[in-house]
């Protein structure tokens, strides 16, 4: 909706400017295409500039700090000008090879503005506006001599009230980005936080909700946000620190620098009506160039088969005499690509411990190859006993290894006929490790390889400029629940609304040996999960992964006499992209219901924490046809699943999941064939 006169001087009021001084220039204002959303540029005391949000006329970011330090005594935000101002918008659609939606519209609406400083330099900042969010990144002035350096992204985000938030406080560099979003209120965030990405805060206006993200991030440092030291409310910008100079987070040859300038990632204001309408906007990715990649047909998503997770558990498989891991030999992989080709899984991941070198427990060796089996296992082999059966191999590597001969590797797993490849423990944002994940992402689409990305840093829409990018974890997951009680249900249906706005996770869902939290017990080897297995099964639906890994070891999935377990059936018929996603409810950290669409069919996921819960979840979306559903929904104990089937007709677009505690439940919902409705048909005549 349009600004008014009022709004504008309203937001002159929070200039404070000094009566005796020449009034600013009226502010820069950019809507977005619907108009619900407004970003004003206005320039304050000492020619300062500061930003604001509004929705619906409403303050959801106070006037807030621009600028850039380039070093010790050098910044950029004060004493600026305005010289010019560029209006542009467009209006498109892209495809997605991967993700939760195949085609996205892309439409906003974009400022470029100019600010001069005394120096003659200029700062651009480019602004765009979506109708799900505001964006804005620096281009960087090409320095008159010298590197162009970085210390610190002065950006600011002022709240103008007490905001109930979620977030997870790394509390340093150099982590593997896993944790638990807490809620917080914006009040208690402190200068000594580092709280990763997303930062998700309610409005308290309505249920308007808002996640602070990074998108874009290439041949610079990765964002964080502390607590303002000032006290005021709100969270301020920090950088991942080079190693090489900690002093500094970017340092770029000056012959790498456009003469235009040098364009930062974007910062990244994602809002939306409600929790869920975060979880289905396409934001992070659209702020990323279009894949260059012209055939992508090699790039399949799907589900995968894995080893390291129960333990390379595999009872009917004896152990191998004098290997000290029994999990990892030909005889255990082969068991596990079977159990793949039985499930209907696309591939089968052999994990850590299968190169000379790399002994299980992720630790680096120098004198590792990775590209040489260890004796016990029969690559070639288990390469060709899976593309019998209709099954791709993945391999896990350690980054290190992986580095100095990056392309060598590549080319080498591509000519063994390995489809995927695992990299790990990379724990670390800065520049030069930025600078790695394009480098490998590169090269792995030159030799035709997809990625999972694990020990990595959080999301930020690499998946559409490199769509053999599946997924990747930065997420805590699965894995935690052979050493700790920390992935709780609680936990589980936080993750949707927090980390996942970023992009796709390897939470590796799938665990068959589901108990009450109550009687969880930690277990390396086989491990536990708390909760239901519908619970387990709707994770495979609410949390987007384009890779889904589905996490337990045979025997949970199907009996000695090939009988399959409750859920198993689920599980081989999920799909792991989509092409269309919406979100139906939830609130973060009570309970989420997602639906997403692959072809005629859509899938339900429900999932709740502790609480038991009915939902009613409407159904209006889908089209006019009837639909047969078919639910997976929690038994009389964690490990049982009730399977039903039910109609949805015209007269009836309401479907109740019954949820226990800790509990969740999986729904498909298929439209009749022609063949079948006109049969129904002939025989309702009769």
């Amino acid at each position: 909706m349009p600004r008014t006169l009022g709004s504008i001087l309203i937001l002159l009021s929070f200039l404070h400017c000094a009566p005796a001084r020449a009034l600013p220039p009226p502010p820069l204002l950019l809507e977005s295409p619907n108009g619900r959303i407004a970003f004003t540029l206005a320039m304050g005391v000492d020619s300062v500039p500061t930003y604001a949000v509004e929705r619906d006329g409403r303050v959801v970011i106070a006037p807030s700090p621009l600028g850039v330090q380039f070093d010790e005594d050098d910044r950029i935000d004060r004493g600026l000008r305005i010289v010019d101002v560029r209006h542009g918008e467009s209006d498109g659609t892209y495809e997605l090879v991967a993700g939760k939606t195949r085609q996205v519209r892309e439409r906003y609406r974009q400022m470029d503005v100019d600010l001069a400083d005394p120096q003659g330099r200029t700062l651009g900042v480019v602004v765009r506006a979506y109708d799900d969010g505001i964006a804005l990144r620096y281009r960087l002035p090409l320095p008159a001599q010298g590197d162009l350096v970085v210390k610190e992204d002065l950006t600011g985000f002022l709240f103008p009230r007490d905001y109930a938030c979620w977030a997870l406080n790394l509390g340093r560099f150099g982590t593997s980005h896993e944790g638990e979003y807490d809620p917080v209120d914006a009040s208690k965030l402190r200068p000594h936080h580092l709280l990763e990405l997303p930062l998700v805060c309610r409005t308290g206006e309505g249920d308007v909700t808002f996640a602070i993200a990074e998108a874009d991030l290439d041949r610079y440092a990765g964002l964080y946000l502390s607590g303002r030291g000032d006290g005021r409310l709100g969270v301020e910008a920090k950088l991942s620190p080079r190693l090489d100079t900690p002093d500094l987070a970017v340092r770029l040859p000056r012959g790498e620098v456009a003469r235009e300038g040098h364009l930062t990632p974007w910062r990244v204001l994602m809002l939306g009506d409600s929790p869920g309408a975060l979880i289905e906007s396409n934001l992070v990715s659209s702020l990323n160039p279009p894949t260059a990649i012209a055939d992508t047909s090699w790039i399949r998503p799907g589900k995968t088969a894995w080893d390291w997770w129960s333990g390379g558990l595999a009872p009917d498989v004896p152990d191998v005499p004098d290997v000290p891991d029994a999990g990892m030999n030909t005889a255990t992989i082969r068991r596990y690509i079977d159990h793949a080709a039985a499930l209907g899984l696309e591939y089968m991941l052999i994990d850590d411990g299968w190169y000379v070198g790399s002994t299980g427990n992720g630790r680096y060796h120098p004198d590792a190859d990775i590209t040489r089996p260890i004796p016990q296992l029969d690559l070639p082999a288990l390469v060709d006993h899976a593309r019998q059966r209709g099954v791709g191999i993945w391999l896990w590597a350690h980054w290190k290894s992986l580095q100095p001969r990056m392309d060598e590797v590549f080319a080498r797993y591509r000519d063994m006929g390995i489809r995927g490849v695992k990299v790990d423990f990379m724990d670390r944002d800065d520049q030069e490790m930025v600078a790695f994940f394009h480098r490998m992402l590169e090269s792995a689409a030159r030799h035709r390889l997809m990625l999972n990305l694990h020990g990595a840093y959080r999301p930020t829409g690499l998946n559409r400029t490199w769509p053999n990018f599946l997924t990747q974890e930065g997420v805590l997951g699965a894995e935690y629940n052979k050493w700790s009680r920390r992935a709780t249900p609680a936990h589980n249906v936080t993750l949707p609304f927090t980390r996942m706005l970023l992009g796709p996770m390897d939470y590796t869902p799938g665990g068959f040996r589901n108990v009450t939290p109550e009687r969880f017990q930690v277990s390396f080897a086989g491990p536990q999960v708390m909760g239901t297995r519908a619970h387990q099964l709707a994770m495979f639906v609410v949390y987007e992964s384009a890779l889904q890994v589905v996490a337990d070891s045979p025997d949970a999935y199907v009996d000695a006499n090939g009988v399959l377990a409750p859920g198993a059936d689920f599980i081989a018929a999920v799909p792991a992209s989509w092409d269309e996603t919406r979100v139906l409810a939830g609130e973060i950290g009570e309970y989420v219901v997602v639906a997403r669409r692959s072809g005629r069919d859509w899938y339900l996921g429900a999932m709740t924490n502790e609480r038991p819960r009915t939902l009613e979840v409407p159904l209006d979306f889908l089209p006019a046809a009837d639909y047969r559903a078919t639910l997976w929904l929690d038994g009389d104990a964690p490990t049982q699943v009730r399977r039903e089937e039910r109609r949805i007709d015209a007269d009836n677009r309401m479907l109740t999941l019954p949820l226990s505690g800790s509990g969740g439940a999986a729904v498909r919902l298929a439209p009749p064939s022609p063949r079948i409705a006109a049969t129904a048909t002939a025989g309702d005549a009769h």
